[in-house]
This record gives C-alpha cells, sequence and structure tokens, in this order.
C-alpha cells in the first residue's frame, strides 16, 4: 500500500471522534476515513502510511449504508458543519452511545453505572449561536456567506436552508448575503490578508427569542460610507422574523488569525447583549462570552449535573471552568456558597451581574487559571464540579484538586477523551467513578457531552500507594514511542523540527507524567523556550498517532 493509491471498501465501524474503519484483506491491513458511517461502501484515497497504520479520505460513497435516509438538509455533504444528518436521530443515539460506552470501560477500573445518552430535545433548528464566514464557493467565484467546505480551509458553501438553525437565522443570513454582495465589496483573504467581511455572528435565545446580530469586519473600508451600514440595519430591521431582534453591532476584527475576535465593537441599534432563561434563571449573553449552544439541551445537561452531585445543603461548591457561571447558579439555590473560577475575565464580569440580577447572594467568581487561583481562594470545598475546556485539566491543576480530598466530584467533559486521559490521574489519586451519562447537545454531528461522577475512596478500605518515578524507566506512554520517533514522525509528517524539550512539555501538557529529573534546565537561573504553537500541534499529533493521548 502506497501514498496516494485508490481503493474501495465497507466501512467496519466508527469509533470516535468519526473514525470509520476499513478492513483491506489483500492489504492486511485496516484503513481509518473520516466523515463515514458503517455499512458504506467508498471508494477512497491513502493519504498516509507508516508503522501498520493508514489514513485516507473519502472520495465517493458507492453504496449507502442500509441505516441512512435522505438528508433532511439540502447542503449535507458539502457543507462541513454536520456529520450524520443521513442517520435517524436514533441511530445516532445508538452510535454515540456505543462509542462512549467503550471508551469509558476501557477507561475506568471497576464497576459503574452506565445511563446512556441523552437525547437533546430537539433534533433540528437547536443551535442559539452560529457564527458564518465570508468567502468564494470557488476561487475567484462568488461571494459566498456560510459555512466551510468539508475538507476545504478557504471554499466557503452558502448554507441558506441549514437545518441546525431556524428560520430567523436563515433571513437574517439571506439578507446580509445580499447586502454584501449589492456593496461590492470583497471578503477578507485569509492568506494575502486584505479584504473587508469576516464573518456574521447571530445569536438567539430559545426562551426569550431575543436576537443579537454582528457582523465582523476588516477596517480595510469605511463601514458607513463604503458598505453602508445604516441600510444594512434598516433592511435587517424590516425582516419578518418570529423572534425579536434586540441588537445589531459592527465588530472590527484586523488580527491575521482566522477566529471571531473583538478589537472595537459599535452598538448600531438597539444593545450589545439579549437574555436566555435555563431551568427559571435569566442569563444575560454578551456577543463573545461562551453560552451553550443549545440552550433546551443545556437543561438537560445540568439536570443531570444537579443530580449527579446530591445533597448540597449548606455545603461549599468549586465550580471550577465556570465560564458565565452557569452551573454555578443553578446549584446556588439549593447550596450553603459556590465559588466559580473562570480564566475569561469577561466571562467572570457577566457570572457576577447575572447572579446579582438572579438575586442569588452566595455565589463569588474569581478570574485567572484554576492552577494558581485555587490557592487562593482561601477555604476548602466539601463538593467540586468541573467542567473544564476541550483539552481537558492540566495535570498540575487536577493534582490540586485532588488534594482537596471532596467527597464528590462531577466531571463535565465536552470532549470525551479528555475525560478517558484524566481519569487515570483521579482513579490513582482514590477517586471512583459511580455514575457516568451521555447528552447530546448536537445532533447531526458526532459531538456528545459526558456527565461522570466520582467518589472518594472510603480510606478504611484503601491504601494510597505513591510510586517514585524516578526508580523505574519508563512510564506506560513514554514506552510506546521513543523521543527520535516522535522527533521522526514529526519532520516526516509536517517538514518540522521539534527538541526532546519541547516533546517533554506538550507530554506534561497532555498528562503524560515525566520523570522530574527528565528534560531539566542545567541551572536555576536558566530561562527555558516555549514550544511553539506550531510545532506543539505537530507533536500532539504524533502521540496520538502512536496511541500515547
Amino acid at each position: 500500500m502506497k501514498k496516494g493509491q485508490v481503493y474501495e471498501g465497507v466501512i467496519d465501524r466508527v469509533e470516535f471522534p468519526n473514525h470509520g474503519k476499513i478492513l483491506l484483506p489483500e492489504e492486511e491491513r485496516v484503513v481509518t476515513v473520516k466523515n463515514g458511517i458503517a455499512g458504506q461502501r467508498v471508494k477512497f484515497s491513502v493519504n498516509k502510511v507508516r508503522k501498520g497504520k493508514a489514513l485516507g479520505r473519502i472520495l465517493e460513497v458507492i453504496c449507502p449504508s442500509d441505516m441512512e435516509i435522505e438528508s433532511p438538509c439540502p447542503h449535507f455533504g458539502q457543507c462541513g458543519g454536520c456529520t450524520y444528518q443521513t442517520l435517524p436521530y436514533d441511530e445516532q443515539l445508538k452510535l454515540k452511545e456505543a462509542q462512549l460506552k467503550e471508551m469509558m470501560d476501557g477507561a475506568v477500573t471497576g464497576d459503574y453505572v452506565w445511563e446512556g445518552v441523552r437525547p437533546s430535545p430537539l433534533k433540528q433548528e437547536y443551535r442559539n449561536k452560529m457564527e458564518f464566514s465570508f468567502g468564494d464557493e470557488y476561487k475567484d467565484g462568488p461571494l459566498a456567506l456560510g459555512m466551510h467546505k468539508r475538507g476545504s480551509f478557504h471554499d466557503i458553501v452558502n448554507v441558506p436552508k441549514c437545518q441546525i438553525v431556524d428560520e430567523d437565522f436563515r433571513r437574517v443570513l439571506a439578507c446580509t448575503l445580499e447586502y454584501a454582495r449589492e456593496s461590492g465589496l470583497p471578503y477578507y483573504h485569509r492568506m494575502r490578508h486584505v479584504g473587508f467581511f469576516r464573518h456574521l455572528l447571530v445569536r438567539k435565545a430559545a426562551k426569550t427569542g431575543e436576537i443579537l446580530i454582528d457582523l465582523v469586519t476588516t477596517g480595510q473600508f469605511d463601514f458607513d460610507k463604503d458598505f453602508g451600514g445604516k441600510e444594512w440595519t434598516s433592511r435587517l430591521l424590516s425582516l419578518s422574523l418570529g423572534g425579536r431582534i434586540v441588537g445589531i453591532l459592527h465588530t472590527r476584527n484586523d488580527s491575521v488569525a482566522d477566529v471571531v475576535q473583538d478589537e472595537g465593537t459599535e452598538v448600531l441599534y438597539g444593545q450589545d447583549y439579549f437574555y436566555e432563561e435555563l431551568l427559571g434563571l435569566t442569563f444575560k449573553i454578551t456577543p463573545f462570552s461562551f453560552f451553550q449552544t443549545n440552550s433546551l439541551g443545556a437543561e438537560v445537561l445540568y439536570e443531570t449535573v444537579r443530580e449527579y452531585i446530591g445533597e448540597t445543603k449548606d455545603k461549599v461548591i468549586f465550580d471550577l471552568y465556570s465560564g458565565t457561571g452557569t452551573i454555578a447558579q443553578i446549584l446556588a439555590p439549593v447550596a450553603g456558597k459556590v465559588t466559580g473560577v473562570e480564566i475569561v475575565k469577561e466571562a467572570v464580569r457577566a457570572a457576577k451581574e447575572n447572579a446579582e440580577g438572579n438575586r442569588l447572594s452566595n455565589c463569588s467568581f474569581w478570574a485567572g487559571d484554576v492552577l494558581k487561583v485555587i490557592d487562593e481562594l482561601g477555604e476548602t470545598p466539601d463538593l467540586i464540579v468541573l467542567d473544564p475546556p476541550r483539552d481537558g485539566v492540566n495535570p498540575k491543576a487536577l493534582r490540586k484538586i485532588t488534594d482537596f480530598g471532596v467527597e464528590r466530584m462531577v466531571y463535565i467533559a465536552c470532549k470525551p477523551t479528555s475525560l478517558v486521559r484524566d481519569l487515570e490521574m483521579l482513579e490513582g489519586r482514590g477517586y471512583r467513578v459511580e455514575r457516568i451519562r451521555g447528552v447530546d447537545l448536537f445532533p447531526g454531528t458526532y459531538h456528545v457531552e459526558t456527565v461522570c461522577l466520582l467518589s472518594k475512596l472510603n480510606v478504611e478500605y484503601h491504601i494510597e500507594v505513591e510510586v517514585n518515578l524516578d526508580e523505574m524507566d519508563l512510564t506506560a506512554a513514554e514506552s510506546k514511542a521513543t523521543y527520535e520517533e516522535i522527533r521522526e514522525y514529526v519532520l516526516k509528517e509536517y517538514g518540522l523540527k521539534v527538541s526532546n524539550l519541547y516533546i517533554a512539555q506538550v507530554k506534561r501538557k497532555c498528562g503524560i507524567v515525566e520523570r522530574e529529573n527528565c528534560n531539566l534546565p542545567k541551572s536555576e537561573s536558566s530561562r527555558q523556550p516555549k514550544c511553539p504553537l506550531e510545532k506543539e500541534g505537530a507533536i500532539r499529533e504524533a502521540l496520538e498517532y502512536f496511541r500515547m493521548i
């Protein structure tokens, strides 16, 4: 088997996240492809072959799976936003449950209660936020506004009939694209760094129906004179919508990074926030603050958290990685005190304001890195809720968290593989998994939230043993690939040279414990260079390839 060869095969199974497995008996290999469904016969090309493993890209679905139906979305297959639109929703849930259960069974020591995957209350039109991108449908083609084409960094697919948002989103999208085309102004070219239009951000509350619209552009043209911001605003306000527009904004972003970044926001109409309601509480949401993108699904998720955390009367609860403080405020009415810690200052400000608006006096919020802030809180929690970002918890922070020795801990994972990694340390530090439940907040995609309840082992019947890694030659993870093998992989696949120091730094971030004397500077005054982001990403990919994370 060589790179570039084309084969046909049937996808035997799909592992998380979205990794289809095709067995080729004649080659005695299993090829991994993305965006496939078990049972599909596909034509695919081989992209990578290394150490007995092969990665491929689907070129054509020759024969669909027996489970598939016609997609309700006409853009499915071109748009990269969804993966499972051709699967009936009950089959999507079965797939996610099987994948999640397999991962948890492999990660958890001993018995635990598996509670399946709870469905989203809405299967379609469930999202309360969308970030649409400007670009062209093909090179030098007409202006487009929508989602990135599947497998493409540049091409944009117009999505006027997108099914994961409601009709109000679609009408705002169509109105903005039509007006942008009339203006004759160019989109921002990601490679040349010239142009005007970048993103359209639309947010709509499921409960209140309030809508916030934000057009993100560069400052390379005058927004009022060249574009006509007042006319665009007027057209939006004249739309017949099911909800109510409460704010229309313009944000400038001259950053070269292809992300929505606020470098100055002007209110064109109304206000720069809207309100949403969850479980009887009201939350003020700004354009860039984090809030679960499926409001009704979030209620199912937070009800699970409230159920798992159990008795909270007179208890002190730490809500770590608290975002805008949603979980903290949902727990506050039945707790003694709740303290939230979040690194994003804007989110902390919003959390404080929302707590005040909900008349919750037993909530406090700290801005800063969990690793540093928990040493400054000055109190010991009775219970802890963890809702970390996709990469999970910093291993050093996780060690400090477990040092509190709380009786119960609830871990919410938006990326199950991060939970799998962190469970190794949590169990090693004396915690036992009691219950696990998935909650589907993203129908049509492979994403799934996971909620895990852990309890402290009974110290009368368990003894914690600390192993000195200095006395061991290699950790289990280290034994899977040497530093030389990782360096060779990164050089071959990415053309980058990386040092042992950079590899060690990334391994630590990923929770792979190094020996204390590994790659330390020769003197205390020495300053170690930090691994650049580009090289960090390449090293992480190598660690995944060698199944070290």
